[in-house]
């Protein structure tokens, strides 16, 4: 089995569901199959698709009218939808308020794609090569199993569901994700210079766009030693109770512009490592892929296949 379409497979339809509207992901295997394919296609090429006329990519093209029609026949039932304990609403929910009021209604199914795609679009990525470098990391993979059986008792011999108590006993693995993240950071966080500001005795105009990369901030010895080794004991000196970073990480962006949903990504990453391993006894059957070096946009695809064997824990 392809590790990328397992978690593809896990997280799709959860994640959904959670930001979303419970049961608005298909059920059968055609429209799930549809599904995937359409996002899929959406997802590779959008740092092309968002730039280029829709025309020279078709099935791009094709892929966005499938989910704009998706969210324009479900937004009213999605609207609807309130929680039953304090009627609450998602976030979706408060993002088509704010998009209806300040602009138009017509907006809001292009306001959903956006949301769907920044749920998915890092955080399968992430899942991926954290479970890849856990695996190919015997001694790691040792330590973060150690630790879900302590939390969890025997691997496997339960259902289990994930609190946040539970996830603060398993520093090891928000380590590891964070690691991961490290490594495989944007190539580049891109900000729009509202007025004049010196750097490096340089005087950037407003109007311009700065760039930075995070890709290679993140491999800069002086910050992180060693820094091509996954290495997740370096994040020991962070202090993640406060919800505070390494020095010079940066893959969230800085500032008060930060990524909104890091919070949540880092939350579902957490727990879908710690699900799939307490199910599965996994192991890697190719090494470990390379990166897809055709994107600079969001944390990278990999370049090919890594096939895992995997069986239920009894």
């Amino acid at each position: 089995m392809d590790l990328n379409n397992l978690v593809r497979h896990l997280l799709y339809p959860v994640t959904v569901n959670t930001l979303f509207n419970k049961s608005w992901f298909p059920t059968n295997k055609k429209k799930i199959k549809e599904f995937h394919q359409y996002f899929q296609a959406y997802d590779e090429d959008f740092e092309y698709g968002s730039q280029l006329p829709e025309c020279l990519l078709r099935n791009w093209s094709k892929s966005k009218k499938w989910f704009l029609e998706l969210f324009e026949k479900n937004i009213p039932d999605i609207k609807a939808c309130k929680s039953a304990k304090d009627n609450s609403m998602t976030l979706l929910q408060a993002t088509l308020d704010i998009v209806e009021t300040e602009t138009s209604k017509e907006n809001s199914p292009k306001y959903g794609l956006l949301l769907l795609w920044a749920s998915l679009s890092n955080a399968v990525p992430v899942a991926f090569w954290t479970l890849a470098y856990v695996l190919s990391h015997p001694d790691i993979h040792k330590a973060v199993m150690e630790g879900i059986s302590s939390v969890f008792g025997t691997a496997g011999k339960d259902k289990i569901k994930v609190s946040e108590d539970d996830l603060e006993k398993l520093l090891l693995i928000k380590w590891c994700v964070l690691e991961t993240i490290r490594l495989k950071a944007p190539g580049v966080i891109t900000r729009k210079v509202v007025k004049p500001v010196e750097i490096l005795n340089y005087i950037i105009p407003s109007g311009d766009l700065l760039m930075l990369s995070p890709f290679w901030l993140h491999r800069n010895p002086k910050y992180f030693p060693e820094p091509e080794l996954f290495k997740p004991e370096r994040w020991k000196k962070a202090n993640l109770e406060k919800h505070s970073f390494l020095d010079c990480f940066v893959a969230f962006g800085s500032g008060k512009f930060q990524c909104p949903g890091r919070w949540f990504a880092l939350l579902e990453v957490q727990m879908c490592v710690i699900l799939i391993l307490y199910k599965y006894d996994c192991s890697l059957l190719d090494p470990l892929p390379k990166q897809s070096s055709l994107h600079l946009v969001g944390v990278p695809q990999p370049e090919g296949q890594c096939r895992i064997e995997y069986k239920q824990r009894i």
